[in-house]
This record gives C-alpha cells, sequence and structure tokens, in this order.
C-alpha cells in the first residue's frame, strides 16, 4: 500500500502541492475568523447541579456574573462623588441586551448596598450578571469592561469570566513565545543533522502546516462544541513535535536512500516502504493514545484528545503525502544550501557499537540499576494530588487576580473560599415551620465544622433567638426587620430551594476545605428534602473523581490497542509486552518529576500547588503514543537487521547504529518543543510542556540506549517468539 502511495505521490506530486496551498488558505482563514472557546468543564458534576440551583435563586448564572471593585482613595468629593460616578458609569449597561442585571452600591437595598462599601480602604463594587452562556459572556467582557473605566479610580473585574479572558491573553502570549523559541532551535538541530539548508527547513514547514491546520478546525469546531481555551496551546505542543520528527525520520531515511545509490523516485518509494510505514504506526499510537480521552465523554478533556487527533492525524497525513511531493518536486535540490563542518565525526555505526557493546555484554548491570533509577524516580507521583486552577496561577498585574487581591482586602468575606450547600424541597414553598427548623439544625452543623469561619443563611445560629422562633420571624418578620429578611430571602431562597455558604479561609485545594465538603455530604437529609455541594473545593473533589473512575477504563483501552498494532507491526508477542512495561517504567518517573517540581516547588516550580486533574491522564494518552514513536523506528531497523542475518545481538546493535543518532536527533527537537511550551506562564501548560520533555529525554536516553538493548540480549531469540495459531492469524506488512 505504502509502496502504491509511493508512486502516486511522485507522479501528482505537483497537485497535491497545489490542494496542500488550499488547505493552508483555508486553514489561515479559520485561524483569522477566530472561535469561541470556553473553560474547563465538566457535565454532571455535583458542584455543577448546586451552580444550577443558585442560579435558579439569584436569576442568573454565578460564572456569567462579573464582581467590579471600584477604588477611590484620592476621589474628589469622597464617597457620595464616587458612589455616584460609579452609578453614571454602569448606567448604560442597564439597558445593554449583554447584561442581565446590574447591582451597585446606591441600587441596592439598604443593609446589602451599605455592604458593598469600605469606609476604611475607599472602595466599593459592583456585581453585573452578562447574559447568554458563559461562550457569550466571555464574548461580550472586553466592551463591558470598557465602559466601566472611571477616571480617578482604580477599577479592576474578577470572577470566572475575567479570568477566562485573562487566562486566554496569556495563553496566547505563551504560544507564540514557545513558537518563536522552538522553531529557531529546531532548524538549528536539523542542520546539524542534515547539514543542508533546504533539508532543514523542510519538517519544520510541515510542522507548521499541520499546527496551522490543527489550530483552525479546532477553533471552528468550537463554534459547535465546548472546547477549552489551553487546547490551542496543547494542539500546537503536540503537532510541532509529532510533525516534525515524522518529517525528520522521512527526510533522513530519504537521504540515507539516495546515498545508497538509488535514484530519487527509488528512493522516495523506499522511504515510503520503511520509514513511511513507521510514521503510520507512529501516528495510529499517537492518535489511538489521544483517543483514551474519549472515555472522558462530557468533559473538556474528550474536546483536548479530538483536538490532539486531529493534529496528529494531519502530520501524519503530510508526512506521508506533502513532503514527499516536496522531495519529489525538489530533486536533487535537497542538497542545496550545504553547511560544512571542520571536523567531521568518527563513524556512527562504530561509536554506537562501541556503548552498546558493553550493555550487551553487562545487561544484568544495566537493566536493573537504570530501572530501580526511573522506578525511584516515580515516587514522588505516589503523593500526588490534584485541584483545578483560579485566579492566583496568573499573572500578579492580571485584572482578574488584582481584583481579587482587592476584594481580600477590602471585602474578606467575598474573597473567601465559599462552599455552596443548596437545599431542595419536593413542593414550594420552601420555607415551611418543619423545614426551618431543619435548616437551622443544618446550619448550626455546617458552623461548628472545623475551618468554616462563617456561614451565611436566612437563619444565624449566632444569634441569640430560639430555635423554635425562627419560623415565625421568617415567615411573618416583624416590622423592624422585614426589609432585611426579605432581602435575605430573596438572595438566598426560591420556591424550593434554599441556600447556604459556608466560608473559609482555608484554600480552595487544601485538605481542610475538602474535609469541610465531605462532612457536609455525609448527612444528606434536610427534613423532606436533600443538599448537593457546590464551589471550588467541590468541583476539585468532583472532577478528580470523574477522572479517576474513567481513568482504568482509558489506559486498558490504549494499552490493549498498542499491544494489538505492535504485534501486527513486529509479529512478536514478547516486544509488545515489554514496550509497554517499558512504558510504564518511563512515564512514571516523568510523572514523578512533575510532581516534585510544580507540587512541591522545587527548581523552576514556583509556588507549589496541587496538580491540574487534566494533566495526568492527558500526558499519558499523549506519552504512550509518543513512546511508541522510537519505539517502532528502532525495533523496525533491528528486525531488518535480525531478518538479514538472525544474530540477535548484532541485530540490536546494527539496528541502533542505524537509528539512535536520529532518534537522538528527534528527542532533541521534541524536548526543545516542549521545553519552549513549559516556559509558559500558565502552569497547565508550564507543567504538561515540563513532563513530556522529560519523558522524552529519559526515553531516548536511558531507556533506547540501555534497557531497550539489556532487554533484548537477556530474551534473545524470545524477543521474536509467538505462538503458531496466533502468527497464523496474522498478515505480515511488507517490507
Amino acid at each position: 500500500m505504502l509502496h502504491a502511495l509511493g508512486s502516486f505521490v511522485h507522479r501528482h506530486s505537483r497537485r497535491i502541492l497545489f490542494a496542500t496551498g488550499l488547505f493552508l488558505a483555508l486553514s489561515i482563514g479559520l485561524v483569522l475568523a477566530g472561535g469561541r472557546l470556553t473553560g474547563g468543564a465538566i457535565a454532571g458534576l455535583e458542584a455543577e447541579t448546586a451552580e444550577h440551583r443558585v442560579e435558579r435563586v439569584i436569576d442568573g448564572a454565578p460564572d456569567t456574573t462579573i464582581v467590579v471593585v471600584f477604588s477611590y482613595p484620592e476621589y474628589p468629593g469622597g464617597r457620595a462623588a464616587a458612589l455616584a460616578a460609579i452609578e453614571h458609569a454602569v448606567a448604560p449597561l442597564r439597558n445593554d441586551p449583554r447584561v442581565r442585571s446590574v447591582v451597585t452600591p446606591l441600587a441596592a437595598p439598604g443593609a446589602l448596598g451599605r455592604q458593598m462599601v469600605d469606609e476604611d480602604q475607599h472602595a466599593a463594587y459592583a456585581r453585573i450578571a452578562l447574559a447568554g452562556t458563559f461562550k457569550d459572556a466571555v464574548a461580550a467582557y472586553p466592551s463591558v469592561r470598557r465602559a466601566l473605566s472611571i477616571e480617578g479610580m482604580t477599577v479592576a473585574a474578577t470572577g470566572r469570566v475575567a479570568f477566562q479572558h485573562d487566562l486566554d491573553d496569556m495563553l496566547e502570549k505563551d504560544l507564540l513565545r514557545a513558537e518563536a523559541i522552538a522553531l529557531p532551535i529546531s532548524i538549528l538541530v536539523l542542520l546539524l543533522v542534515f547539514r543542508t539548508l533546504v533539508a532543514a527547513i523542510l519538517p519544520v514547514a510541515v510542522g507548521s502546516l499541520a499546527v496551522l491546520g490543527g489550530v483552525g478546525i479546532v477553533l471552528a469546531l468550537s463554534h459547535v462544541i465546548d472546547i477549552a481555551s489551553y487546547t490551542i496551546n496543547i494542539v500546537s505542543l503536540i503537532g510541532l513535535g509529532v510533525a516534525i520528527d515524522y518529517s525528520l525520520f522521512m527526510v533522513s531515511r530519504y537521504r540515507e536512500e539516495l546515498a545508497a545509490g538509488r535514484d530519487y523516485r527509488a528512493a522516495l518509494v523506499r522511504t515510503m516502504q520503511t520509514t513511511g510505514r513507521v510514521v503510520a504506526f507512529s501516528g495510529l499510537a499517537v492518535g489511538t493514545g489521544l483517543t483514551g480521552l474519549m472515555f472522558f465523554e462530557g468533559s473538556y478533556l474528550l474536546s483536548m484528545g479530538l483536538g490532539g487527533a486531529i493534529v496528529v492525524g494531519l502530520a501524519m497525513l503530510f508526512a506521508l503525502t506533502f513532503l514527499p511531493a516536496l522531495l519529489a518536486v525538489l530533486g536533487p535540490r535537497i542538497h542545496l544550501g550545504k553547511i560544512r563542518f571542520r571536523h567531521r565525526p568518527r563513524s556512527r555505526h562504530r561509536s554506537i557499537w562501541e556503548r552498546v557493546a558493553w550493555v550487551l555484554e553487562h545487561p544484568w548491570r544495566v537493566l536493573v540499576p537504570t530501572t530501580v533509577l526511573l522506578l525511584m524516580m516515580g515516587i514522588p507521583f505516589l503523593h500526588m494530588r490534584m485541584a483545578g486552577v483560579d485566579a492566583s496561577v496568573l499573572e500578579r498585574d492580571a485584572e482578574a487576580r488584582r481584583g481579587q487581591e482587592l476584594l481580600r482586602r477590602s471585602f474578606p468575606d467575598l474573597a473567601r473560599n465559599r462552599i455552596v450547600v443548596a437545599v431542595e424541597f419536593p413542593t414550594a414553598p420552601a420555607l415551611t415551620p418543619e423545614r426551618i427548623v431543619a435548616l437551622y439544625d443544618l446550619t448550626r452543623r455546617v458552623a461548628d465544622i472545623e475551618g468554616v469561619a462563617k456561614v451565611e443563611s436566612i437563619v444565624d445560629p449566632t444569634q441569640p433567638i430560639p430555635r423554635e422562633a425562627y419560623p415565625q420571624l421568617l415567615l411573618a418578620p416583624p416590622g423592624p426587620h422585614a426589609a432585611q429578611i426579605e432581602a435575605a430571602k430573596a438572595a438566598l431562597v426560591d420556591d424550593r430551594v434554599v441556600l447556604v455558604y459556608a466560608l473559609t479561609d482555608l484554600p480552595s485545594e487544601s485538605e481542610g476545605a475538602r474535609r469541610i465538603v465531605e462532612d457536609i455530604r455525609s448527612r444528606r437529609q434536610v427534613a423532606d428534602g436533600a443538599l448537593v455541594v457546590g464551589g471550588q473545593t467541590a468541583l476539585d473533589l468532583d472532577s478528580t473523581a470523574f477522572i479517576l473512575e474513567r481513568t482504568p477504563r482509558a489506559v486498558g483501552f490504549v494499552v490493549a490497542v498498542t499491544l494489538i498494532v505492535l504485534y501486527l507491526t513486529f509479529g512478536s508477542v514478547v516486544l509488545p509486552i515489554k514496550a509497554v512495561l517499558m512504558n510504564f517504567v518511563s512515564i512514571a518517573a516523568s510523572f514523578g518529576a512533575m510532581v516534585w517540581v510544580f507540587q512541591e516547588g522545587h527548581l523552576f516550580g514556583d509556588v507549589p500547588r496541587p496538580i491540574d486533574p487534566s494533566v495526568p491522564i492527558l500526558l499519558f494518552c499523549v506519552l504512550f503514543g509518543l513512546s511508541m514513536d522510537y519505539h517502532v523506528l528502532m525495533l523496525s531497523r533491528i528486525r531488518e537487521a535480525y531478518e538479514d542475518h538472525g544474530n540477535n545481538s548484532r541485530a540490536v546493535a546494527d539496528g541502533l547504529a542505524h537509528s539512535a543518532g536520529l532518534i537522538t536527533s528527534a528527542a532533541a527537537i521534541m524536548v526543545t518543543v516542549f521545553g519552549a511550551f513549559a516556559l509558559a506562564r500558565f502552569v497547565v501548560i508550564r507543567s504538561v510542556g515540563f513532563g513530556m520533555a522529560v519523558a522524552v529525554a529519559l526515553d531516548a536516553t536511558l531507556v533506547r540506549v540501555l534497557l531497550v538493548p539489556a532487554s533484548m540480549r537477556l530474551l534473545g531469540k524470545w524477543n521474536w517468539w509467538s505462538p503458531r495459531w496466533l502468527s497464523r492469524l496474522r498478515t505480515r506488512p511488507s517490507r
């Protein structure tokens, strides 16, 4: 099949280049049109159910409400003039169709209005609920925010919409910076490998084309399905590394065939037959890994897997069509732009043989300590904690983070970690004498939990009011307190839902905050109703549980498909099992390094914080496929040598001699690309880039240079063993 594809591409090279040009133009158009990206969300969680009930009570989604903090220490006219200026600034928004509601200190009822002003700090805040979905709110936010600027005041908006806007801006800058670092260094490495300018530029061109196409398609899909904003960075990270690697393999083998004396057409066809098969398998392996994310249906992980699979598919497609077509058109011009080095290195075959010879002579001395070292590197992974991101991951000058810090200083209750307890009753009205007494007991129970600093509820157990007096107080409030009680009921009670907020000074990702959530959830019955718990801490717990529940199936699927494809490629039962075990060891080591840096705060990990729940499973699904990339390339060359002369040890050395330099070069490019993303400011992208860079570095050094030859030496002819009945079922691929 690949032989026929090679001949077809050679005959129709210009038509393929023309079609690729049309695709490039379409991709540019899609990128310029932009998308409607959103934050990472998982449907169906209890925390989401709680948010929906809050939305029913306050007539608006908390996620689409922004809190705008106004600081006016030197404003002319003082407090009264400042509040009037705030009211004047927001007045046009009251009739804006993109705004659902506006609450300001002057417009809010008595007690609430006074709570929205801090006399000591000369600060006030307003709540602006944006209309529509979260995507609609993010799209409307920039223009709404511009209307809120007031000369002489410091204005900062915070909330999830503001956080998403600032995060998108940071991600875009991270992406541009990473590509500006990765591309020049990749070209430099390719120049060292190929020593000709034209050959060095080709892989980068293919990588850029694949990334541009992948980003364009993902942005187009974002108008139809929810796609997390950092999916674009993940697509770029995976696509650039994979596409350059595939192209490096293809160009290197093509030049090798030319050096062996084949003409340009024969060299191209032979390259497609051999390395083309490796690229096709690798694309299938990486794609298979990413399809493991399809088990997380209803979450942003599915869209990330989809985006990754799209860009990997494009990388494979262009490496097998666009790149060979370019090679066919270039012909002898592939050698243009030669770069001469003063000292030529020793024979690669000889140097590799010398390094591998000792490993082959002392396999146990290599296998045991190397495996122990990798397993020890993975120990921190056993203590990994997971939690989602918030405004604290933004840079200090980001507005959403500044707004959060202003809230913490002037309105600490708003900035506290708020755990939402939403009680739903089967019938209306929500407040009856029996239910009010049960709500009193619930509030007392929540207030007594260790770590809870304050409880906001329609009943206040800290007040000297008897439990039995609350039904009369709430159902027939006395005149002096009627307005305040009705305002509290409007903010906390719906026909069938009552809200209770537990406020804590514990960070949302802390174990103490999680224990509060678990304690509240331990008893759900409230009279004839039941409670659900929301807020950031509850969301972290639910997201982690969602991912852990589905991870075994995703991992099992990826491993099973990888074993099958490896068997079909090499006809061995032993090699696939060994490859999977080595993958687990190297991936565990990279996970341990990631936890050590980012969770425990070593090296450039900045402030220690738990790992985002999406990172481990995303890394596993990507790295499992990428590790197969080098493994298949190496084993293919070892298999070729073994079939030539039948000597296992010699085949290992010969195969490494022909592939180790290429694997080292490919790994250097991968580490460069992933390392560039490890410099990102957003901790999720930084941890993904770092984890992938470490995994590839370990895989290309300790695993391929030490573990693979040592294990193959010990297994001997058993490397290629397969039961006869299984061999008969296998269709042997052509060489």
